[in-house]
């Protein structure tokens, strides 16, 4: 704890119960120091431009291709692109390029899905860090705004202390069925 901080030395202690500092001042003073920290930092970020801004070339591609191979653009195109081929395949060619079971159009497929996979893989685990950034943003909130309303309520006991407020009677729970 700070040494010039009230209650640091026995004289200091002396002056303010001289001066009329009651002992709620010093419970309120030791809540001050435990919370001081949370009142000037800014808890709150941005994490999505946090992580844009770090992002490889190479990440860049990720959620980009992942992004034009999860929209109805693309599977409508593709879709396009499969009954053309087959089409040409079958109607049009005397001697065609890939005939019946399409063995060529099977093996484009598999390497388009052997390039696509591990890529939007990638792009999944930049979300999941993402996801899991903006959790811990969320719960270091969650504790400040927590923190602060625990202040904040043990000053106004305080301040109904000193003005003489009598404390409410506790709430008692009544069972379930009792209002049958």
């Amino acid at each position: 704890m700070d040494d010039d901080r009230a209650g640091s030395s026995p004289d200091e202690a002396a002056a303010r119960q001289a001066a009329g500092w009651t002992p709620d001042d010093a419970a309120m003073e030791e809540l001050d120091r435990g919370v001081a920290h949370w009142f000037g930092a800014r808890v709150a970020t941005d994490v999505t431009a946090l992580r844009d801004t770090e992002r490889t070339t190479g990440e860049r591609a990720a959620d980009w291709l992942a992004r034009q191979a999860g929209s109805w653009h693309f599977i409508m195109m593709f879709g396009g692109f499969l009954v053309v081929w087959i089409t040409l395949n079958v109607m049009f060619f005397k001697r065609t390029l890939d005939p019946y079971p399409f063995i060529l159009l099977n093996l484009m497929l598999s390497c388009l899905a052997a390039i696509q996979a591990p890529v939007i893989m990638m792009s999944q685990n930049r979300q999941e860090h993402r996801d899991r950034a903006r959790g811990e943003n969320d719960y270091a909130v969650n504790v400040k705004a927590e923190v602060l309303l625990e202040h904040l309520t043990a000053e106004i006991e305080v301040i109904k202390r000193a003005l003489g407020v009598p404390e409410a009677p506790a709430e008692t729970e009544q069972p379930a069925d009792a209002g049958r």
